[in-house]
């Protein structure tokens, strides 16, 4: 196009370029842990900016954990004031609100996750009794295991916290975890015990799969579509057909095969964990990770809605937070935005470290993908 400018007798030449493409997979995430250390919001929105420069379109809030619980509840203000490591390590209303706001405005949604009924040590801080007290030779020991599937108070506390949650996050996705449940300390209770030969349950994992399908329940009336992690799928009979499996452990190709098989919708994170460090380079393994790589029909494969690269925060803070993200957090979403066929390695780094470049220069602590080199700042 080219537009004259009298004044000068100059023309200004614009290239005029258009570009067709869109994603594979619908989506496209990174789970954030804001429990194990808390994460500033000024972070998480510069994670928010790069989420969008990487085109991935779900943040993935793993907000609570055993260690603390930042999220200040409208409704159980306690549990924050009683959870958090410190009164300002908390994410207030307008936090949340802000924070959903930034990312809507870069076409990302935020999917919070509360996991439960394990992983929920902080909120008995305010809410023992949520918890299952757990006993030694009869004798209780001071100590608490998972929330207590017996008690009707834990339904009803659960219930009014989801329509919380729901009206709070928007979003119609709500992670409801169910992984890594620790039966030890239902095995020592009495009441336990007691509710299940009452029950006829004749095992934890039903026990498990009583709490769990009644939360889903829950979600259902308040019209959330559940995600749960794998072992409610491995453990949990009958989970209603609309559940998302969420699947994260080794051997993914033949879990992915078998809840494809049963016609749920799912989400790979397998390959991709944050917090697993290699030397450098090992973007490659996230790289070649195919999520429908499995032994599986087509309609199967079309149920593999996406993934998402988990950043687990045990040791990762505000300060390493970015260079463990990015760029291999970058590899995984060109995989979910790209087609199926691989490109050359060797294209794939030269690109990579381009981009990597571009991050830095916008602010990105991205660590460098290939070794020896520099940014032309």
């Amino acid at each position: 196009m080219r537009i004259p400018l009298k004044m000068h007798m100059l023309q200004l030449i614009l290239n005029c370029t258009f570009i067709s493409d869109f994603p594979r997979y619908s989506h496209r995430g990174v789970l954030i842990d804001t429990s194990r250390h808390f994460i500033p919001v000024q972070k998480l929105l510069k994670i928010l900016d790069a989420l969008a420069y990487n085109k991935l379109n779900v943040f993935h809030w793993h907000i609570t954990d055993d260690q603390s619980f930042p999220y200040q509840s409208r409704d159980f203000p306690s549990l924050s004031e009683k959870g958090s490591y410190l009164p300002t390590h908390v994410y207030s209303q307008s936090d949340v609100a802000m924070l959903i706001k930034y990312a809507a405005a870069r076409g990302i949604r935020v999917v919070a996750e509360f996991d439960t009924p394990g992983h929920t040590r902080c909120w008995g801080n305010a809410f023992p009794q949520l918890l299952t007290e757990c006993y030694s030779n009869g004798v209780p020991t001071g100590e608490y295991g998972p929330m207590d599937p017996t008690k009707e108070f834990t339904y009803k506390f659960m219930k009014q916290f989801l329509s919380e949650v729901v009206d709070v996050f928007y979003d119609r996705a709500l992670h409801l975890g169910g992984d890594e449940v620790d039966y030890d300390c239902w095995a020592t209770n009495p009441d336990i015990k007691h509710f299940m030969e009452a029950n006829n349950i004749s095992s934890y994992k039903k026990l498990e799969g009583y709490y769990i399908k009644k939360l889903i329940d829950i979600s259902e009336k308040l019209k959330m579509n559940a995600i749960v992690w794998e072992e409610v799928f491995t453990n949990v009979a009958d989970i209603p057909e609309n559940t998302i499996v969420h699947v994260w452990k080794e051997g993914w190709r033949n879990t992915i095969k078998e809840v494809t098989r049963r016609g749920f919708n799912t989400l790979l994170s397998s390959c991709w964990y944050l917090d697993h460090l290699y030397t450098g380079g090992d973007w490659i393994k996230f790289y070649n990770c195919e999520p429908t790589d499995f032994k599986g029909t087509e309609k199967q494969k079309k149920l593999v809605m996406g993934g998402e690269a988990c950043m687990w925060a045990e040791v990762v803070n505000e300060y390493n937070l970015e260079s463990r993200i990015w760029p291999r957090a970058s590899a995984t979403a060109e995989k979910l935005w790209s087609e199926e066929d691989a490109d050359e390695i060797d294209s794939v780094k030269r690109r990579l470290e381009e981009h990597t470049c571009r991050m830095n220069k916008r602010g990105v602590q991205a660590q460098p993908p290939n070794g020896a080199g520099f940014c032309e700042m």
